[in-house]
């Protein structure tokens, strides 16, 4: 037998007539407590042979220490990983980042020479991203960019308001155009707002002196509104139509808010279609009886529009920018026959 023949210690343990044992990954994820893993989880832990884990800082370790899994700090090759699972043992290793693409792509190419018998190379998740993760990345996130950006640092609720609405109109300019991909940039746009101004509120300095409120406080708030507005789904009552809820939903809120007037709560900034359509759909959502003012000029006339449209279940803003982006194209293709026009006759 020549030397280059010679088999090596993996393929002498991996002999055919020995088990090969099975190697197992471990992950787990950061935005789950440490210690708080699944029992196929726990039962691979207290069954191994052998554990390893590079990162001796990992935030696993403290909790299985406590629990009586012995870990040892260690980063095994490929080669040594196989060694240790001859004769049916089972290895598993805690991935610690990117280091352990070495050991996955050593563990592919003795693999794929086909000279190793290779164990069974098995992935289990320790544990599971629940959906609405990511919203915890974002926090994060949001957290140290607003400690160590220059710009971040020092914006305001009252600096930061322009832009709310410029994501907001931007949203809704994505909705009717119906580009998918465009929604779900918008809607992060429009999200990082929330984020921003909750981050900033959390710091107790706002220019009221209001008291400090984080992004916890909003999303709580927020469900047991839409909890307590919705007895439909969470309570004993029913709703059959879409009526009903919207029915529901303004009883709720008059008694929740104390407002003296219905129209408490309509803010007098929004585009003045839109503004017409809400205070009309006040007063027919309420027991009053108020006519139209009466008057000369145009914006007697829009409102009486507003007020129709309304009624009939239309949004005249809505409708209003749709003629208006359909002149726009008209306008567009206009220029375009001029342009060709022109080139022709040059």
């Amino acid at each position: 037998m020549t030397a280059e023949n010679t088999p090596t210690a993996s393929e002498t343990s991996a002999a055919p007539d020995a088990a090969a044992g099975r190697v197992v990954l471990l992950t787990t994820s950061h935005r789950v407590a440490p210690g708080l893993l699944s029992w196929p989880a726990w039962q691979l832990l207290h069954s191994a042979d052998r554990v390893y884990c590079a990162d001796a800082g990992h935030p696993q370790l403290p909790y299985l220490h406590e629990a009586g899994v012995t870990v040892e700090h260690a980063a095994p090759d490929a080669h040594r990983l196989v060694e240790e699972c001859a004769g049916g043992r089972t290895v598993v290793v805690l991935p610690s980042g990117e280091g352990d693409r070495q050991l996955t792509d050593g563990l592919a190419r003795l693999a794929g020479g086909g000279r190793v018998r290779m164990p069974d190379l098995e992935l289990l998740p320790g544990s599971y991203d629940l959906p609405g993760a990511r919203l915890l990345d974002l926090v994060q996130v949001m957290d140290r960019v607003r400690r160590e950006c220059p710009w971040t640092s020092q914006q305001t609720h009252r600096g930061l308001a322009k832009y709310l609405i410029e994501e907001a109109y931007e949203l809704v300019e994505a909705i009717e155009d119906g580009s998918r991909e465009e929604l779900r940039e918008e809607l992060g746009d429009v999200l990082l707002q929330v984020v921003f101004h909750a981050r900033i509120a959390q710091e107790g300095t706002g220019e009221e002196g209001d008291e400090p409120f984080s992004v916890d406080d909003v999303a709580g708030g927020l469900v047991e509104k839409l909890i307590h507005r919705h007895p439909h789904v969470f309570g004993d009552e029913t709703a059959e139509t879409a009526e009903d809820v919207h029915a529901h939903w303004n009883r709720t809120k008059a008694i929740e808010k104390q407002r003296a007037s219905v129209t408490d709560g309509v803010p007098v900034g929004q585009p003045a279609l839109a503004l017409a359509a809400k205070l009309t759909s006040r007063v027919r959502g309420s027991e009053l009886d108020v006519p139209l003012p009466s008057g000369e000029g145009v914006g007697y006339r829009l409102l009486a529009l507003a007020a129709s449209a309304e009624a009939a279940g239309t949004d005249p803003e809505a409708a209003l920018r749709a003629a208006a982006r359909a002149y726009r194209d008209a306008i567009r293709a206009a220029e375009r026959r001029t342009a060709g026009t022109a080139t022709v006759e040059e």
